[in-house]
């Protein structure tokens, strides 16, 4: 057999699937599919994992386990534990909020079940205010290899072990990676929740197992270097049109991580056609290893473990003291991108590099140099000196975590009150529209509702601590009155319990990390159940923004007949902020029944509202939110 082969156009690979998911945390809604990046990794580990043990196994019959576990407890923990640290020292310093459960979630990825925990503790991976403002939220994929480390070599020594016949291993690993397809179409159907999907080993085996796969039916170094024109034309055009394929779905609208076809069928398809891009780049006969190698793809794909690794909690940690991304997106964005390789360079030569060769030999002597007075090796001292300096702080935070209260920063105050208000949204909604298929609608003339109000507000006062907040008592009659159904994010989600005590009439359906691209089934679902309201509040574009067609489709679900109100966005550490403002101000001049309600204006020179996020408002500003939005809903509503 041939000397074992190193493909460099992994690397390549690697490169892109490093630089998708930075492009989608960056601007998730330009780069639709970025996040696919991480089924490159996992296809990519489980095809030359399985390929390096199945070839052990051909060639002597026995595969080293102690070495592999080694090698790759060195490759992983030293960067893993170094991205913990670091953030750790940081957070104890500069952003103490993120202290909360910080010792669970430091020791969920050390024992590599961090997905388990962010799947408990309800994380989502796409909501970055509310729920979601933990610096280690992309370490899941981190979690789900190294259980995928620990576990492949037995299974792989049982079925060569007891099964022995290749074509059989293959179809048992194609059948466990289908049950895992399988897993994630019917937690979908079933409405499981979005997040449990998208983190679950048993939902995302199935890049892993068919990169298993290919190795058993495609073994690196029995692919033939000899083959004739035509074979080598067919697979380059082969690798040509699945390498076409996996960038039109980085960049595609179909492959929103919160629809669909990006369960049902999206992500397996994904994964088949990186599956044979794989394939193709392995075989020595094409012509696309050669090009997917170059300088820069090297570079990148060399320290694509870093870069995945730290880039999360460098944008976050620089966007909570940068709050004005939406007036520089470009220039931050830029600021970002370099912070994060400057930080992927450094610990790359500092820490993977010096750490992938450690021993503990050279553990000792390293050790004996810094403790060694006469040894004037000052800037080794220097980086040690620094290290334990970063430990000791990064264990203090560690430390103190468990006794610091949720309700002692804002951030986790807001993600338990959202979780809490959605509770009770299930609950209220559930109840009211049973009420309004039963009832008959009651047509009265807006004076005298008028009447009714201006007599009710001396009588029977409602809500009087509202009128502090710029509400008059006889809008607070009149909002008693109005039949609304309200569909938005995690902004109205935080005040859902304040809009429904102002307006107890309205069906409110609000949750985290929702786009607008969902209203449009929730409306037309409404709209079959014959409970959508004259009145229709909407508060999206928090999470991204959108087109003109989508404002057309809405008003077309909606119809001419009601009345739409939508909330703009105070979302300043965005780039999309002003692009939707100035979106919604051009659709209400299209549409006489769009109203727009100004809450950008009305809350941009009161920081005090707002959480560190600068987004979402606090307890104070819920109420000056619900408030503003009452009362201009009850200026312009059907009554």
């Amino acid at each position: 057999m041939r000397k074992n082969r190193f493909i460099t156009g992994y690397s390549g690979l690697r490169a892109l699937a490093v630089i998708g998911v930075i492009l989608y945390h960056l601007d998730p809604n330009s780069f639709m599919g970025g996040y696919l990046g991480v089924p490159i990794f996992l296809v990519l580990s489980g095809y030359l994992v399985t390929d390096h043990m199945l070839t052990s196994y051909d060639k002597t019959g026995y595969y080293n386990n102690r070495h592999f576990y080694l090698s790759r407890i060195k490759k992983i923990y030293p960067q893993l534990l170094s991205v913990l640290w670091l953030s750790a020292a940081y957070i104890f310093v500069f952003q103490r909020n993120l202290l909360v459960k910080l010792n669970q979630i430091v020791l969920a990825n050390i024992l590599n079940v961090y997905n388990f925990w962010q799947i408990h503790n309800g994380q989502s991976y796409f909501e970055r205010f509310a729920s979601n403002e933990s610096p280690f939220t992309n370490l899941w994929t981190i979690s789900i290899e190294g259980q995928f480390y620990i576990l492949w070599p037995i299974i792989i020594y049982i079925l060569v072990k007891l099964v022995r016949k290749k074509k059989t291993i293959f179809w048992i690993l194609m059948g466990l990676s289908m049950a895992s397809v399988i897993a994630m179409v019917a937690l979908y159907l079933l409405k499981a929740n979005i997040n449990r999907i998208y983190y679950g080993s048993d939902t995302r085996f199935f890049s892993l197992g068919f990169g298993a796969a290919l190795a058993v039916i495609w073994p690196i170094e029995e692919l033939n270097p000899n083959v004739r024109k035509k074979e080598a034309f067919i697979l380059d055009v082969v690798g040509l049109i699945s390498f076409v394929l996996l960038l039109v779905m980085f960049f595609s609208k179909a492959m929103d991580p919160q629809q669909a076809f990006t369960y049902c069928r999206g992500m397996f398809l994904f994964t088949l056609d990186v599956c044979i891009f794989a394939g193709v780049v392995a075989h020595p006969g094409s012509h696309w290893n050669r090009i997917m190698t170059n300088k820069i793809f090297d570079w990148i794909g060399s320290r694509s473990y870093g870069i995945y690794l730290y880039q999360f909690p460098i944008m976050i940690f620089f966007e909570d003291k940068f709050t004005n991304i939406g007036d520089h997106p470009l220039l931050y964005h830029v600021i970002e991108v370099v912070l994060i390789l400057l930080v992927s360079e450094i610990t790359y030569r500092l820490i993977e590099k010096p750490m992938s060769k450690i021993t503990w030999d050279k553990t000792k002597r390293y050790f004996a140099r810094i403790f060694d007075l006469e040894t004037k090796d000052y800037a080794r001292k220097g980086r040690a000196a620094f290290a334990a300096l970063i430990f000791i702080v990064g264990s203090a935070a560690i430390v103190v975590s468990p006794h610091v209260k949720a309700e002692d920063f804002n951030k986790t105050q807001l993600a338990e009150r959202i979780h809490k208000n959605a509770k009770k949204q299930k609950k209220d909604n559930a109840k009211l529209i049973k009420k309004l298929k039963k009832q008959k609608k009651k047509k009265e003339t807006k004076s005298k509702v008028m009447q009714e109000a201006i007599a009710s507000a001396k009588k029977h006062p409602v809500n009087k601590e509202y009128v502090k907040y710029g509400i008059s008592q006889v809008d607070l009659q009149l909002a008693h009155k109005i039949q609304l159904t309200a569909i938005g994010d995690s902004v109205m989600a935080g005040s859902s319990n304040n809009l429904k005590q102002l307006m107890p009439k309205a069906l409110i359906d609000a949750a985290v990390s929702r786009q607008l691209v969902v209203a449009f089934g929730l409306l037309s679902n409404y709209k079959k159940q014959g409970v959508l309201a004259d009145n229709v509040l909407l508060g999206l574009g928090t999470n991204g923004p959108f087109t003109m067609d989508d404002i057309n489709r809405i008003m077309h679900l909606v119809g001419p007949k009601r009345m739409v109100f939508w909330i703009n966005v105070h979302v300043p550490t965005r780039d999309w902020q002003n692009p939707v403002n100035n979106l919604l101000r051009q659709g209400a001049k299209r549409y006489h029944n769009l109203i727009i309600i100004d809450w950008y204006s009305y809350s941009k020179n009161h920081p005090n509202w707002f959480y560190g996020d600068h987004t979402h408002p606090n307890i104070k500003g819920s109420k000056y939110y619900s408030a503003f939005i009452t009362k201009s809903i009850v200026k312009h509503s059907k009554f």
